[in-house]
């Protein structure tokens, strides 16, 4: 199975893709939703907490996340990323 997401990131980190292209390609794309509903008050934030983290999504911006925390990403070209996914999201 093929994650775009990864591919765009190898891509970035050999050369055969700008920062700009792969930021453009993040804000053509469709981004899954992740993450739960948000709590509405103490209650439910109390039951959240008690609950498992949100699950890997492949092909979301987790896998932006991973690279970034393994280092294969700088700040830089993390914060153009994720300003990239924003734009998209807005834009659906």
């Amino acid at each position: 199975m093929t994650n775009e997401v990864l591919d765009l990131i190898t891509q970035l980190r050999a050369g055969s893709m700008t920062l700009e292209e792969v930021a453009d390609q993040f804000r053509q794309r469709s981004w899954p939703r992740t993450g739960k509903r948000t709590a509405g008050n103490y209650k439910e934030l109390a039951a959240a907490a008690q609950e498992d983290p949100d699950p890997y999504v492949p092909g979301s911006f987790d896998d932006v996340t991973a690279a970034y925390h393994r280092g294969e990403l700088s700040d830089a070209e993390y914060d153009t990323l994720a300003h990239a996914m924003a734009e998209a999201k807005s834009a659906s």
